[in-house]
């Protein structure tokens, strides 16, 4: 399977340009183009960035597929179709596939904390109704499950289940799972502070917020690495680690928004329960961003 990856670099966890009055699909296709002009490596579509979990059924579908259309086939489309409701899931992977989505990311259940054996039976049941690969999405912070390795190993052996995005933060849980999946699964940072350490063992690249107002060069620090300029990749991701933090520095999307809106692309404009950055932190993210030669 990781022959054909789905991508390897950088994909980029779009933020879903909105306004008081829905989505606002004329930033968003200038965001998409520009992602696209830019370089990045493939585009993931209302996930935790995309603020998926506050769009309406009907906006949720309609970004996917306005998204498969506005690319065009030149980058992969990664629909975000993860919910603590597995039917939903399944529903919306189906409608995915059917628009021409390329792949699924599928995040663990939040809030009902599955178990192992709930985690490989909800999957499975996805990955059954799934004609396109599916990404797991593991990310604890979030959802307060983590995948365990012994979990992804057997989640494996489904021929729709081809990599992982992992954001667990715990090297020691990743290079076990990575000796026991082998080529079975494609690795991808979940955590942009990570990008390099998770592609030395083995990675094929990251799913990223940063690239977000850095497309290019997120992707130009993975293909370094998978080039073989490990020291160049590594200068890259220490020199754009103040950065990352800024990002990060309120809850995602909420810095991530601020920033594309800053660059012109759409209004800083995010759904309840998320706020608009306060000033103080705002403030460091836009020098951090100017630091990094982005024009704002």
């Amino acid at each position: 399977m990781s022959n054909n990856p789905i991508f390897t670099g950088a994909a980029t966890a779009l933020v879903t340009p909105l306004n008081e009055n829905g989505v606002d699909y004329e930033a968003f296709g200038k965001l998409i183009d520009w992602q696209i002009e830019e370089g990045i490596d493939a585009l993931v579509i209302a996930g935790t960035s995309g603020e998926g979990s506050t769009l309406t059924d009907e906006e949720h579908r309609e970004v996917l597929k306005f998204s498969v259309e506005r690319a065009a086939g030149r980058v992969p489309i990664i629909a975000g179709t993860g919910s603590n409701d597995t039917a939903y899931a399944i529903d919306l992977t189906k409608y995915a596939c059917e628009v021409g989505c390329d792949a699924m990311l599928v995040v663990t259940p939040y809030y009902n904390k599955a178990t192992q054996k709930g985690l490989i039976k909800m999957y499975t049941a996805i990955a059954d109704a799934s004609t396109k690969p599916i990404i797991l999405y593991n990310v604890p912070s979030r959802s307060g499950v983590n995948i365990e390795p012994a979990t992804y190993a057997a989640l494996a052996e489904h021929p729709m289940i081809q990599g992982i995005k992992e954001a667990n933060g715990q090297i020691d849980k990743i290079v076990e799972t990575m000796s026991l999946c082998g080529d079975k699964l494609d690795l991808y940072s979940g955590n942009d502070d990570q990008i390099i350490p998770l592609m030395s063992v083995g990675g094929k690249g990251v799913i990223s917020v940063l690239s977000n107002v850095l497309p290019k060069e997120t992707s130009e620090m993975c293909h370094r690495f998978l080039d073989g300029d490990v020291a160049g990749a590594a200068q890259m991701q220490f020199k754009y680690f103040p950065l990352v933090k800024a990002l990060f520095s309120e809850v995602n999307p909420i810095p991530a928004k601020a920033a594309v809106a800053a660059m012109g692309f759409c209004e800083d404009y995010v759904r309840l329960p998320l706020t608009t950055m306060e000033d103080a932190t705002k403030a460091v993210l836009l020098e951090r961003m100017r630091e990094a030669g982005i024009n704002v």
